[in-house]
């Protein structure tokens, strides 16, 4: 990998206009006072690096569900999925990425599977950190069908700054453990409801990849890992 590689993403089509639009209060706020100019041309190079779109090392090994967000684990817990997927009303361990304004905001696949349903529900823009959050805020929800008949869902919700979900893809299609699916503006939370008996291999405050840690393994019997901060 290049220096260069390092530094310089590409960026998702979805923010062209966003940075196109930073960009030309730039200039005109550089006409105004310098001071201003370099300010706002900061917030242009945040506004790049948050829609940047990297790419990823993604196992490939079948059975293991990877994270479908960049961020920190911030919930742990049973979960009844969100009633419009049409899954059974019985709780299953629902684990929490929490993305903040600096993470990328590409959602990737936890696994590859067959896309049952897609539902979007309005609702409220609560911090994206509280547990009521999936419950009361605005979200889009995927139902994930697998070859052995088991089901995941995931789950993009809005947060107190995010004010659009964006979904790229749609029911019947097939897609592959760590596809791009969609994105958040501007910081957000995703949920993964794993298929019941299976255990997470993260705890709450570890850092996650989109597309590259693995959260779970089907084919594992290994019990829910514990953390420690140090």
């Amino acid at each position: 990998m290049k220096m260069r590689d390092t530094f310089i993403k590409p960026m998702h089509p979805e923010g062209r206009r966003f940075v196109a639009i930073f960009a030309a209060i730039s200039l005109a706020l550089f006409l105004v006072w310098d001071p201003l100019g370099w300010i706002s041309l900061g917030l242009t190079v945040w506004c790049y690096y948050f829609f940047r779109d990297p790419q990823r090392t993604t196992p490939t090994r079948a059975g293991l569900i990877v994270s479908p967000a960049d961020g920190v684990v911030s919930l742990i817990e049973p979960a009844v999925p969100p009633t419009e997927l049409g899954m059974p009303d019985v709780p299953l361990t629902r684990v929490s990425v929490f993305m903040n304004v600096f993470n990328s905001h590409i959602n990737r696949a936890p696994i590859a599977g067959h896309i049952g349903a897609i539902a979007y529900r309005p609702g409220k823009f609560l911090n994206a950190s509280l547990d009521k959050a999936s419950e009361d805020n605005e979200r889009n929800s995927l139902r994930l069908d697998l070859a052995d008949g088991r089901q995941i869902a995931v789950v993009q919700i809005a947060g107190l700054v995010a004010r659009r979900i964006v979904c790229f893809v749609s029911p019947g299609t097939e897609i592959l453990t760590g596809g791009r699916f969609g994105l958040i503006r501007f910081g957000s939370r995703l949920d993964v409801y794993l298929p019941e008996g299976v255990a997470p291999l993260v705890s709450i405050g570890q850092t996650m990849v989109a597309g590259e840690t693995v959260l779970a393994d089907l084919a594992s019997d290994e019990s829910a890992r514990v953390g420690r901060t140090g």
